[in-house]
């Protein structure tokens, strides 16, 4: 049986986190935030140690913690952008499909794992409530799990509902989740977000990602019907959207009825509504990024977001002015996934212009992480390239009709002196 420790302020986690130790925990709304905070607090009598981090919801992680621990993250996104700029955090450019290697076996292999976990049921089986993901693929090589137990975690149906056997140390908490609410959707969004939108038929099943944009997208849809999830997140607009009846998982071909997540991401009213909901299902990145899962899912609809894309459909959704502000994350698992279902469509979203600069370049500025060749759709406010099958000559056509008119011309004259970019 685990070690309970009823008060959290006598946790000492030195006793179960060496020098050297990789610490893994949930990202996002799915940080135990009991015990990342006392793991930052305590991070000098322990000595130095890494942590994987992914999407942050809090601020529990700050630069000055460089001092003693070393942050590696598969992004740069939300606060890790302030580590990476400080010095303190390095980035594993990797598929989304790739960590649980990674953290279970790999270069990344997690010696403790922390769990922020919904309370036991009646046959003694916990609920990982806010997010399976990549972090339950680290647990079984793990020296250490430490399970934050808390009674404002929603009771999610999960693919694996661990019991007490499975770990270390519990300690009991009651505490609201990190949230991360919907942000206001500017004019521009949602303008790219109605283009996105018009590709969308009744019957798909959706893949969207983090941010405004796919919450603008999933808000111009409830108009359509029996619309399904898979997707590496779950947010409130999809929520609102299941709440409808326009999400119903109905015509899935695979896991019909039911809206498969790894995480949940969003504000109260999300854990609110899956809290008990059978028709959601926590599912671990081995299975929600797994590529005969979704090519098998008939009309799967991915949609990302990049940073820039070149005239030939290069993407960088890594750097941005020299920044680390993104991921290769799961944009190629699902648009490799969308473009070998039946009626799938991939999709890449992403403003025109953004600071008086067009995001349609000639060159890209950082790293090509999303070839040429898995590019299909990609749209801004302007409209919609469909670069599937095409040659590079008509791709350039494509792509300067979606650039901003002020752009062209000198997109035009890079054509022009490069000739077909190669």
């Amino acid at each position: 049986m685990p070690v309970t420790v009823t008060d959290p302020a006598e946790l000492d986690l030195s006793r179960y986190v060496r020098p050297g130790d990789t610490v893994v925990w949930g990202q996002a709304c799915g940080e135990p935030l009991t015990l990342t905070e006392a793991l930052m607090a305590q991070r000098a009598a322990i000595g130095g140690f890494r942590c994987f981090l992914g999407i942050p919801a809090s601020r529990t992680v700050r630069p000055e913690h460089g001092d003693v621990v070393e942050f590696v993250s598969y992004c740069g996104s939300g606060g890790n952008k302030k580590l990476y700029s400080a010095g303190v955090l390095d980035v594993v450019p990797s598929h989304y499909s790739t960590l649980p290697q990674l953290l279970s076996d790999g270069s990344l292999r997690a010696d403790v794992v922390l769990l922020q976990v919904a309370p036991a049921d009646a046959d003694g089986r916990y609920s990982l409530g806010m997010a399976d993901d990549y972090v339950s693929a680290a647990i079984p090589g793990a020296r250490v799990v430490i399970a934050e137990v808390n009674d404002q975690v929603p009771r999610t149906p999960g693919d694996w509902m661990p019991t007490a056997a499975d770990f270390d140390v519990v300690v009991p908490t009651s505490r609201p989740p990190a949230e991360l609410p919907a942000r206001e959707v500017p004019e521009q969004t949602r303008r790219i977000a109605e283009r996105v939108a018009g590709l969308i038929d009744d019957g798909s099943t959706l893949q969207f990602g983090i941010g405004a944009l796919p919450e603008a997208v999933l808000a111009q849809l409830a108009d359509r019907t029996d619309l399904g999830v898979h997707s590496g997140l779950l947010n409130d607009a999809a929520a609102d959207l299941m709440a409808a009846g326009v999400i119903t998982n109905a015509r899935k071909s695979v896991d019909r009825g039911r809206s498969v997540t790894g995480l949940l991401m969003g504000s109260r009213r999300l854990f609110q509504f899956a809290d008990g909901n059978p028709s959601i299902q926590l599912r671990g990145t081995r299975y929600t990024h797994d590529p005969s899962v979704l090519a098998a899912q008939d009309r799967l609809v991915a949609i990302n977001s990049a940073v820039e894309v070149d005239l030939t459909g290069q993407i960088n959704a890594e750097v941005a002015g020299g920044q680390y502000v993104g991921a290769v994350g799961g944009a190629v698992d699902f648009l490799r996934g969308a473009a070998r279902s039946f009626g799938g469509k991939p999709i890449v979203a992403l403003p025109a212009v953004a600071g008086g600069a067009s995001k349609i370049v000639g060159r890209l500025s950082g790293p090509v992480s999303t070839a040429r060749c898995d590019a299909g759709f990609v749209v801004t406010e302007y409209g919609v390239a469909d670069l599937r099958g095409q040659p590079l000559k008509v791709r350039q056509e494509r792509m300067l009709a979606i650039a901003h008119p002020d752009q062209r011309p000198a997109l035009e004259a890079a054509i022009d002196n490069a000739g077909v970019l190669v």
